[in-house]
């Protein structure tokens, strides 16, 4: 797995301020990665754990081996960035610039508001609407990033991967495709058992009042 020193590139741009980077600047080489192998399917790697404590040893090698593809993608992706970006310089921002490029590998629907089919989650016809990464697998991905950041040296304090700013693009993405897609991502509520019924206390013994003289 490439170090966090290796994906900075050796570069000394520690040393110079760098502007944050926007989408016009950025211009990436799709012929030498192929960021759709960073996203594990929505039957395989667990979602936004930073840990790798799975049920059973394949399972954890299955989640091992998505995130070292996913940080290698990753670094690909600073290194084909315009100017080339190290990891000590690279910010939430820049997160969410890789994750909007992802999009355009996406294979989920999302349909806008102006699609007869919005909020519905088996349309019954083909639309127009764009394709888009799902919101499950974007949070998996950073879940996977954010674990590989600090596992190759990153601080935790420095995470651009845990930034506020990715936290709620996540949130955004979430609330977004739940309403155009006509379903929720909301967890479900373990139900509690029932508490036992109590029984109503014995009825007290009726009270007898002697009088003098009986």
């Amino acid at each position: 797995m490439d170090s966090i020193q290796d994906m900075d590139g050796g570069s000394n741009s520690h040393h110079h301020e760098m502007n944050m980077a926007s989408s016009n600047n950025l211009i990436i080489n799709t012929s030498s990665m192929n960021p759709a192998t960073t996203l594990a399917s929505a039957a395989g790697v667990a979602g936004t754990s930073s840990s790798s404590s799975s049920s059973s040893p394949a399972s954890s090698s299955r989640y091992e081996n998505q995130k070292r593809r996913d940080w290698n993608t990753f670094g690909q992706y600073l290194k084909n960035h315009r100017p080339p970006l190290s990891l000590s310089r690279c910010s939430g921002a820049h997160v969410l610039e890789f994750l909007r490029y992802l999009d355009q590998f996406g294979k989920t629907k999302v349909h806008t508001p102006i699609c007869p089919f919005y909020g519905h989650p088996n349309p019954p016809a083909p639309c127009p609407c764009p394709l888009r990464q799902a919101w499950g697998s974007l949070d998996a991905l950073i879940g996977r990033l954010r674990a590989a950041f600090e596992e190759n040296g990153g601080k935790p304090e420095a995470n651009p991967f845990g930034a506020r700013a990715v936290r709620l693009y996540l949130r955004e993405v979430r609330d977004l495709q739940s309403k155009a897609r006509g379903i929720s991502y909301e967890k479900k509520k373990r139900k509690r058992p029932p508490l036992p019924q109590q029984l109503p206390p014995p009825p007290l013994p009726p009270t007898v009042h002697h009088h003098p003289g009986q």
